[in-house]
């Protein structure tokens, strides 16, 4: 890796290309390194994320180890224990969905949290929460599940996946925003014919871990001049 690459952590393979396209679109000058382990979240769903703390530090240690500036994790169900290893690694380690949930903070204080796994709503509803802390207002979230739409998921149904998602937006009521817990969702914002707002999580994720890697480097050109 160069002085200026982001390291990702990935859970499935899907994510490359999608941070791949969003790079090239947004920020061509940044260098990416995919680092998957579907196992992080098929333990963490089995476990609860607790149980894959050491192995998601390892992963990240050795990201930095091979020059990372920063780490973008993507998985939403363990995205709260690579965040906490920052300071362990000594880069920093930022979660995809953290912009999108101040985004939809900002947009009001009813929000909605959507997920195909169980094991992410925990997760999602509490950062949402945390979110709405740091900006000093109220927040009412509410955790729902789209039924059935990972096991599309899990055997290659995206397009179904993705209706399925979508879908089940369409018919949320009562809502100033939508979250999309997991980064595998978002291509569902643009089937989504209702007026509430969705943030798009991958986009904001990688933008914010972009401004973080170059931070990062500057400091360190910064120290070493």
């Amino acid at each position: 890796m160069s002085a200026a690459d982001l390291a990702l952590l990935h859970t499935s393979p899907v994510h490359v290309p999608v941070f791949d396209a969003l790079r090239d679109e947004g920020h061509p000058g940044l260098r990416l390194r995919h680092l998957v382990d579907e196992d992080l979240l098929a333990r963490a769903r089995a476990h609860g994320p607790a149980a894959v703390a050491g192995a998601v530090t390892r992963a990240l240690a050795g990201a930095v180890a091979d020059g990372a500036r920063a780490v973008l994790c993507t998985c939403s169900t363990i995205g709260d224990v690579a965040e906490r290893a920052s300071a362990r690694v000594g880069v920093p380690v930022l979660r995809v969905d953290r912009p999108m949930a101040a985004a939809a903070v900002a947009a009001g204080r009813r929000i909605a949290v959507v997920a195909a796994v169980e094991s992410t709503l925990g997760p999602s509803a509490a950062l949402v929460r945390d979110e709405a802390a740091r900006a000093g207002g109220p927040v009412e979230v509410r955790a729902l599940l789209v039924e059935g739409a990972w096991a599309r998921f899990e055997a290659g149904d995206t397009e179904g996946y993705l209706r399925a998602v979508a879908g089940f937006v369409d018919g949320i009521r009562d809502a100033d925003a939508v979250v999309l817990a997991q980064a595998s969702m978002a291509p569902a914002r643009g089937l989504v014919t209702s007026a509430v707002p969705v943030p798009d999580g991958p986009r904001t994720g990688l933008a914010a871990a972009a401004r973080a890697a170059a931070g990062a480097l500057a400091q360190a050109d910064a120290s070493s001049g």
